[in-house]
Parts: structure tokens; sequence; C-alpha cells
């Protein structure tokens, strides 16, 4: 598995590999009433998780696409869909939170100018969970904040709630 996955480009340090797991296998008969008669030990089932982390999505995205290419040189391997994690939630965090509380400054003084008053101080704020969504879904928000790590393009979102005083 590994000299196949660096055949296509993927580097060592993107590749890992958890721990092997070994199961036995038993063979089973039963009576003609449907009780247990015997089993036979007939060996063992080992199996490993292969997992790659890279930005490179594209080129991840074709390997998985090539899978049969295993398959066909007599590997048996399970496949799950690429996941897509956002890798800079940090920094955009708190550009989000600082954009939102501009906004929200702005509405604020929209609405006390629009009321003819003048906007005060700034009592008290509050910020709302972060929401990662598949961009363009119908993905429902979550009260914890929800993460999606299926879409390629995602839409991040963050409320900030902010409490003035008006003069």
């Amino acid at each position: 598995m590994k000299s196949y996955l660096s055949s296509k480009g993927i580097a060592d340090s993107e590749i890992v590999f958890s721990a092997v797991s070994f199961n036995k296998d038993f063979e089973t008969t039963y009576n003609e009433n449907g009780t247990l008669k015997q089993q036979i030990f007939t060996g063992f089932t080992l199996t490993q998780n292969v997992t790659i982390q890279s930005k490179e999505v594209n080129k991840i995205e074709d390997i998985s696409r090539q899978s049969s290419e295993l398959i066909n040189s007599g590997i048996e391997f399970y496949s799950n869909a690429p996941e897509y994690y956002y890798t800079k939630l940090a920094e955009l965090k708190i550009q989000m939170i600082a954009e939102a509380t501009k906004d929200a400054n702005i509405r604020a003084k929209s609405i006390a100018e629009n009321a003819g008053a003048g906007l005060g101080n700034l009592k008290k704020s509050d910020m709302g969970v972060f929401q990662i969504t598949g961009q363009n879904s119908s993905e429902d928000f979550s009260y914890g904040g929800s993460f999606n790590t299926f879409s390629k393009n995602k839409t991040a979102n963050i409320t900030v709630k902010l409490v003035y005083q008006v003069n």
C-alpha cells in the first residue's frame, strides 16, 4: 500500500497507518435443528486503517477514484469518501468575529439614528456558535455548531450579539 501511494506522489509524512487488528475466523456448522454443532478455526483476518492527510486535494481525489487499481492487484480494501478540513480555522474565526462585530455596530448605529437617538457605549457582547456548512447545502444549523467535512467548498457563519446603551 505504501509503495502504491508513494508511486502516486504521496509523501511518507502524509500517510498515517493505524495499528493492525487481529480477528480469529471460524467456520461454524449447525445441527438440523439450528443449534451450534462445532466451530473450526480457519485463520486470522488482519485489518489496518490507512489515512492520507494532504493539502493537495485534487491529487487525493484522483487517487481515491483510481482505487480499482489496488483491487485488481489483489489488495482487498474498503475506501471512504475524502473528508475536507479547513486548516486555517483559528485565523478565520478571528477575522469573522471582527467583521461580524463591525457589521453589528453599523446596524446598531443605523437603528439608533433612525429612531432619533444616538448610540452609546457597548454594554455586552455575546458570540454565537461557529457553523461550517457545505456551500449551497440545506444543512441545518446546530445548537452546538456544525463542522462539515464532506463538502470541498464550505460556508462559515458566526453570530455576534452586541448590546449598546442608547443616548
